[in-house]
């Protein structure tokens, strides 16, 4: 069975507790099976993985570079997440870059990703809709086997 994956950075492990005026009321797990039901449309599993540590995240991307592609909310670290933009850098399949709130409408300093000129992608304040909204758009992107 073919993989997507689902990539979750800093903060996000604690979804529908955080913020919850910001990001929302669901959890990581509400959105990892809104993923699932998306992709299960092509037959595709979905990886998802969470860390907090930028490095646990870039030996994720290096361990799946045999995924279809990538769902991903980098957090803050579309900010200043170098070492993630280099392992993406290197991915070789197409990837969504998503964020639950309108990093625009919010505090100057997120108002770059320095990921963004690399993804297929970006997905920015539709909440958790934003993810299923990614997979769609990878179905579309990826060819049928």
């Amino acid at each position: 069975m073919k993989k997507l994956l689902l990539l979750n950075g800093p903060n996000l492990g604690i979804l529908g507790e955080r913020e919850v005026g910001i990001y929302g009321s669901a959890t990581l797990a509400d959105i990892e099976r809104s993923v699932a039901k998306e992709a299960a449309e092509r037959n595709w599993e979905v990886v998802g993985v969470q860390h907090d540590c930028e490095g646990a995240l870039v030996r994720t991307v290096q361990d799946n570079y045999d995924t279809v592609g990538a769902v991903i909310n980098p957090g803050a670290l579309m900010i200043a997440g170098w070492s993630l933009r280099d392992a993406l850098a290197n991915y070789p399949r197409p990837w969504i870059e998503v964020h639950l709130s309108n990093v625009w409408a919010r505090e100057q300093f997120r108002h770059e990703s320095i990921l963004a000129p690399l993804a297929t992608g970006l997905i920015a304040g539709l909440g958790a809709h934003g993810y299923q909204l990614a997979t769609r758009a990878l179905m579309e992107r990826i060819p049928a086997e």
